[in-house]
């Protein structure tokens, strides 16, 4: 089977690559805000670089060299971009705080799409509903709003909310990710926003909404092996990339 390169084992080059396809991926699948939203992934062999979207271009318009290496201060690293082009700067603040803290991570992927706000407006958060959701089972963190994410202050807080998880909703904001290749951040962005789609989709149909016993509830969310996860992850990343042509 294919494996996605992961910023742990290979090249800037193909991270790049990688990290392309999972911007035109996530705009096939509609989970863009225009422009407004962003997903880095770090920089092979430093503690302290990461690529994330040259702030203005679309989703689907964004290839290797509409990435912007920056460094955990916010400064563009690379000489021929410095000046001409701008990140976006809550996107710099939420994902500087994830990768300066956890070095595990590899890709960092922020949504705002409505099912994953809604959710985050809501004050039960997701519930353990469906398949879907119960893959986050005792693995989902939280964070409070705090306005628009520009304030360095909140990455302290950001780290502390997020913990040893992969991911966080963010509270009237949306959606968050993360895992140690960039295969594994989206397969966790995929199953979330579906189970918030789920959940949204469920309540608007106005009739009482079933739960699993608290101990399938419990046996279902154990079932999601992470070791068995990184391998489905690769496997449901590689058919993704399939559907971009």
């Amino acid at each position: 089977m294919q494996k996605s390169p992961s910023p742990m084992n290979t090249t800037e080059e193909e991270v790049r690559v990688e990290l392309a396809k999972l911007y035109r991926l996530v705009a096939h699948l509609r989970m863009t805000d225009v422009v407004d939203t962003h997903i880095s992934a770090r920089v092979p062999g430093s503690q302290h670089h990461f690529l994330i979207n040259v702030y203005g271009k679309l989703f689907h318009e964004i290839g290797p060299a509409d990435l912007v290496k920056i460094d955990t201060d916010g400064n563009i690293v690379e000489p021929e971009k410095e000046g001409h082009l701008r990140v976006n700067k809550a996107g710099f603040v939420i994902h500087s705080a994830i990768h300066m803290a956890r070095h595990d991570i590899a890709c960092v992927i922020h949504t705002h799409t409505a099912d994953g706000i809604a959710v985050a407006c809501q004050a039960d958060g997701l519930l353990p509903i469906s398949q879907h959701a119960l893959k986050f089972h005792g693995r989902l963190a939280y964070h409070e709003y705090e306005g628009i994410a520009v304030d360095m202050g909140e990455r302290e807080r950001l780290v502390r909310d997020l913990g040893n998880h992969d991911a966080m909703i963010l509270r009237n904001h949306g959606l968050l990710t993360a895992g140690s290749s960039i295969a594994a951040a989206f397969t966790n962005m995929y199953f979330l926003e579906r189970a918030c789609q789920i959940q949204i989709k469920a309540q608007s149909g106005g009739a009482k909404l079933h739960q699993p016993h608290s101990a399938v509830i419990e046996r279902a969310a154990g079932q999601f092996d992470p070791i068995e996860s990184n391998w489905h992850s690769e496997l449901f990343w590689v058919s993704a990339c399939r559907m971009l042509g």
